[in-house]
């Protein structure tokens, strides 16, 4: 009798294995077809999709410590004064982006450094591999020879692929000239950013701008096979006014998300937050819960639709925990909205490559700049106003009446914001 129980106990929990193993690629299934279902939509919609205008404008340079700081939200603007940096150029240009394409914006960046470095001024250019994979090999093999080219690419030895932290992108965008005046922000390099795309990216003139030259020197040090090792190195001591803050995927440094977590916690009147892809993990989110419960008034600028929708159907799966905390949600409907700043209390700004998922937090190599300035957060103020005076605000009412199919998608992909 005994053995016989035992039997059927182990026949009960086969059963219970079996159950789990088919409704587990059962619901694998599902989101598949719930996310080609989505793609499918995506790509209608954007051959119907006509370019619209979107509201910028133009701030004024202002002054940071030692530094000379100047906002930038459209991309044509920020396009003419990087190509007249790198015109400038006595001594050396580093260069960096995720995404390099092969249009006129991109063509016009590698002749105006293929110029410079005919004239023997050094020139450094990374940008990832993966980030560029649709990119013709012919625009990647059209660099002049007098320039020195890396291509990052995240798994480098067949061993690499046991390895997680070698799965991190380059998702870093920087231009440094000199070592003395230095963009950092989310503009990659593209026809399509030129106009079509509202960003925000930063220059700094200064001794900040060192702070981006090493960051890139030590990255090319790390990663480069062939060619020399660059030996500059840039003063920089430390500056309160102006910090840069990188993650350093294979030490297992991630220090932007932890910036963000205590500006967040630090807040007592308002955070202004502006971000392409809105995938927080726990902490995250508690700390923006946290303060809008404690009076913060706590906005929350994002794309209503991005470049991806799967991360847009994602980070919608947060809207209702976070509305139900005091947090305002704005879409913005006019352009793919890219940015990735914050403002804390018209005292404390951040502008770089990081975006509030977990990619960005624990993964990717990023970059943002730190800034305790008035008068910048002042400016960041009110470019928010201005992204924000012709965008909708969600409402606790409107998003729980949207339609019950559009609810089951969110929750179908739910489990999809820990791979995001």
């Amino acid at each position: 009798m005994r053995l016989f129980k035992q039997i059927r106990l182990r026949r009960w929990r086969a059963s219970l294995i079996e159950v789990g193993k088919r409704a587990g690629i059962g619901l694998f299934l599902l989101q598949l077809a719930t996310a080609f279902v989505l793609l499918v939509i995506s790509s209608l919609r954007h051959k119907r999709q006509r370019l619209k205008s979107f509201p910028h404008f133009h701030v004024g340079e202002v002054r940071v410590g030692e530094n000379r700081l100047q906002l930038y939200s459209f991309g044509r603007e920020l396009y003419d004064d990087m190509l007249a940096a790198i015109d400038s150029a006595q001594e050396c240009v580093f260069i960096e982006s995720f995404i390099w394409k092969d249009d006129e914006v991109g063509r016009a960046f590698r002749d105006h450094l293929a110029r410079k470095a005919d004239e023997g001024v050094e020139v450094y250019v990374i940008y990832d591999g993966f980030g560029n994979l649709v990119v013709p090999r012919a625009f990647k093999h059209s660099f002049s020879k007098n320039m020195h080219v890396l291509e990052y690419k995240a798994i480098r030895r067949p061993w690499h692929i046991f390895d997680p932290r070698c799965y991190s992108l380059d998702h870093r965008k920087l231009l440094i000239v000199d070592g003395q005046t230095g963009f950092i922000g989310g503009y990659n390099i593209g026809s399509l950013y030129a106009t079509e795309w509202r960003d925000t990216h930063l220059c700094i003139k200064g001794p900040g701008a060192g702070y981006l030259a090493n960051s890139f020197i030590q990255f090319w040090n790390r990663f480069q096979s062939r060619g020399h090792m660059i030996k500059r190195r840039y003063p920089t001591g430390f500056d309160p006014l102006v910090t840069v803050h990188g993650n350093n995927a294979l030490r297992l440094i991630f220090p932007i998300r932890d910036m963000y977590i205590d500006a967040i916690d630090r807040a007592q009147r308002c955070i202004l937050l502006t971000n392409a892809y809105f995938v927080p993990d726990h902490t995250l989110l508690e700390a923006l819960k946290a303060a809008a419960r404690r009076g913060v008034d706590v906005r929350v600028l994002v794309p209503w639709i991005s470049n991806h929708i799967l991360t847009d159907w994602v980070s919608h799966g947060y809207f209702q925990e976070c509305l139900q905390a005091g947090i305002r949600i704005f879409s913005y409907r006019h352009a793919m909205l890219h940015a990735k700043t914050c403002m804390i209390d018209d005292q404390w700004t951040t502008i770089g490559t990081a975006n509030l998922d977990r990619l960005s937090s624990i993964g990717n190599y990023e970059i943002n700049v730190e800034i305790y300035s008035e008068e910048l957060a002042l400016q960041m103020r009110e470019l928010f106003e201005c992204d924000t005076s012709d965008t909708f605000e969600l409402t606790q009412e409107s998003w729980q009446e949207r339609p019950w199919y559009t609810k089951a998608s969110e929750r179908i992909l739910a489990p999809w914001r820990f791979m995001m």
